[in-house]
């Protein structure tokens, strides 16, 4: 998702930080989870003041999220943890008080909203917090229409929360925080489910709040082209939890990116794309956040006389050779029989694609119904062996309901899905309609959205390990099998750990490593860099693009528009159910009425590069990749 949030007045914060005291105050916090042998947070220590927002930033696993969860009493009240050092808010120690007490003053609106919605409607839900102050009816039923109204929920408010997207529950989640009235938000990655419609209206809303002058906003993000303009101060945190930086947001993000980049830590998009260009030649200082910044930067710098080739100009120009050689020749169907709008025939490398060929997937009449709703309308779709397709739409469109057809998480009609081998070369399909959990396995990996979904086993490496044991595999190609994946995702020292008390981006490796381990031709994933910090969200589309390489066909539904364009030879766009378009993942992004239409944006990088005047080399390249100087950073 690459929205990027308006721009706040942050003097009334600035002025309020000269004379208030603090709303919260963490001081030398570091936190030890039961069974863990280090401390993450470590001797954290900062302030924030009402009227501020402040963005915590970090490495997967360097303790953001339990941070959070220390914020509102949750650790250790509800969390079993050792505590040392203090969190006080309003001036009450979080170690003492009850979290009862506690939800008065700090709202918190967790990294997964399944965690926290409970009722049968969504009026219930966000009234359910304020009826348990014991509040006049009249005063619940005012703040849960308020709450509702600011994030484009009212109209669906008696609906049950299972009926809303992925994002429409964050939405509701960040509806129930806003009602209790704290004046301290605790958000995990509130934008992470999000279209970039959805992120307009909560970061709006948010802002709105906050310009009211009685709340502060802790938020944990990694969607800093989103987050960027909004926030005043930035907290960095390390691999190991210490606190390494604590400043406003356009020092910090500007004048330590490439300190933040070798952390790992997500930087804009904008501001990535400046570091390339700068070890090119081009003189950007400061360094822009936003593609309108880099836009302007660029527009007033002279081109470098030794800035060597640039990519030739194209719709989407092409990657290095070495990479370009993986796309498979039968790739990229232009478009399937009964889709909508049809894009172009040609792959991100540019070869022709050849439409004879068995496809690894294929898609027909498609129509599936959740409850009394229908969610896919008449779906057709190829995918060909050795293609990287995205999927993409607004909160709603039936991006996940395809994705889990697909694979057969949820069954679709028979007759309507099925997966090619093109392992024997024979053209046989099989039927997923039909199909048992273990055939499916062998033939499709599938990664959910939220990491614990999945989850059975009570250890990381018997997770990994389940599904070669079900194979009846000999134990030690198992346990050869399961060490390469803990290894490859950093997950080694967490194998004896249980798979819940990982950090957020851990699970997400988890996940993903229990769809690889077995070796599936097809690899399916939801969401798949969401919770991830930078490095770890590279590692992991590396992994992606060499499977790919190796012939694994990738199918992946996100919102980060940029991963799209970075990565996926084809995009697939739906809108309320149906498939609008389908083709070249340039030709889908070239069609900006299509982009709008589909309630999506295009990526930051081609919004800051597009119409340039002075540097027309550059104007038409849409990845982070084909930079000049892209091997720099």
């Amino acid at each position: 998702m690459t929205v990027t949030a308006p721009r706040r007045d942050t003097s009334a914060a600035l002025s309020a930080e000269a004379e208030a005291p603090p709303l919260l105050a963490v001081r030398d916090l570091a936190i030890t989870h039961e069974g863990a042998d280090a401390a993450t947070p470590a001797a954290a220590t900062f302030q924030v003041r009402v009227g501020e927002v402040v963005l915590i930033l970090g490495p997967s696993g360097s303790g953001k999220s339990t941070l959070a969860l220390a914020l509102n009493g949750l650790i250790p009240h509800a969390v079993p943890a050792t505590v040392e050092g203090t969190v006080l808010v309003d001036g009450i120690d979080t170690s003492t008080a009850t979290v009862a007490t506690l939800s008065t003053r700090v709202g918190m609106v967790f990294q997964d909203p399944d965690a926290q919605l409970v009722t049968g409607t969504v009026l219930d839900e966000v009234a359910f917090g304020p009826e348990n102050l014991r509040m006049p009816v009249d005063d619940v039923l005012a703040r849960a229409e308020t709450a509702l109204r600011r994030v484009g929920l009212w109209e669906r408010r008696r609906e049950n929360p299972d009926r809303l997207s992925g994002g429409g529950r964050q939405r509701l989640a960040i509806a129930c925080a806003l009602a209790m009235g704290s004046p301290l938000l605790v958000l995990d990655e509130p934008t992470a489910n999000l279209d970039p419609r959805g992120i307009d209206e909560v970061y709006a809303a948010l802002a709105d709040l906050v310009a009211a002058g009685d709340r502060a906003i802790v938020l944990v993000e990694h969607n800093l082209d989103a987050a960027v303009g909004f926030v005043d101060r930035v907290v960095v945190l390390d691999h190991d939890g210490r606190l390494v930086a604590d400043g406003p947001a356009g020092d910090v993000l500007r004048r330590r990116a490439e300190e933040l980049h070798d952390l790992g830590v997500w930087l804009p998009t904008s501001t990535l794309a400046a570091l390339r260009l700068r070890a090119a030649g081009y003189a950007l200082d400061p360094l822009p956040l936003t593609p309108a910044e880099l836009h302007d930067a660029l527009e007033a710098v002279e081109a470098p006389s030794a800035a060597g080739p640039t990519p030739a100009a194209g719709p989407h120009p092409v990657a290095e050779p070495a990479e370009a050689s993986h796309h498979n020749p039968s790739a990229c169907s232009a478009t399937a029989p009964g889709s909508g709008t049809v894009s172009g025939s040609r792959t991100a490398a540019g070869s022709s694609t050849v439409s004879g060929s068995t496809p690894a997937i294929t898609v027909r009449g498609l129509t599936l119904h959740r409850g009394r709703t229908r969610v896919l309308h008449d779906i057709d779709l190829d995918v060909h062996a050795g293609e990287f397709v995205a999927i993409v739409g607004a909160n709603g469109a039936g991006k996940t309901s395809l994705i889990q057809a697909i694979a057969g998480v949820v069954t679709p009609p028979r007759g309507t899905v099925h997966l090619g081998d093109p392992s024997t070369g024979s053209g046989h399909r099989l039927d997923v309609g039909r199909a048992d959990a273990r055939t499916l396995s062998s033939r499709i990996g599938f990664v959910f959205q939220n990491p614990e979904h999945q989850f059975i086993a009570h250890t990381v490496y018997d997770e990994l390990a389940h599904g070669l044991r079900l194979r009846h595999l000999p134990d030690a190609e198992v346990r050869e099998r399961t060490e390469h994946v803990l290894e490859r995702f950093g997950l080694s020292s967490k194998a004896a750990s249980h798979p819940f008390l990982l950090s957020g981006g851990q699970k997400r490796r988890l996940s993903v490593g229990t769809a690889l381990v077995a070796g599936a031709p097809v690899l399916a994933l939801d969401e798949p860099t969401f919770g991830q910090d930078r490095a770890r969200a590279d590692e992991l589309l590396r992994l992606l693009r060499e499977l790919n390489d190796e012939g694994t066909t990738i199918l992946v539904v996100t919102h980060d528009m940029q991963l799209v364009t970075e990565h996926a030879d084809r995009t697939v766009v739906l809108a309320e159910g149906r498939v609008i378009a389908q083709g070249s993942t340039a030709d889908v992004f070239a069609d900006a009425d299509l982009v709008e239409r589909a309630g999506l944006r295009l990526p930051p990088l081609r919004r800051a590069l597009h119409g340039l005047t002075r540097h027309p080399e550059l104007s038409r390249i849409a990845r982070l990749a084909d930079l000049p100087g892209a091997g720099a950073a």
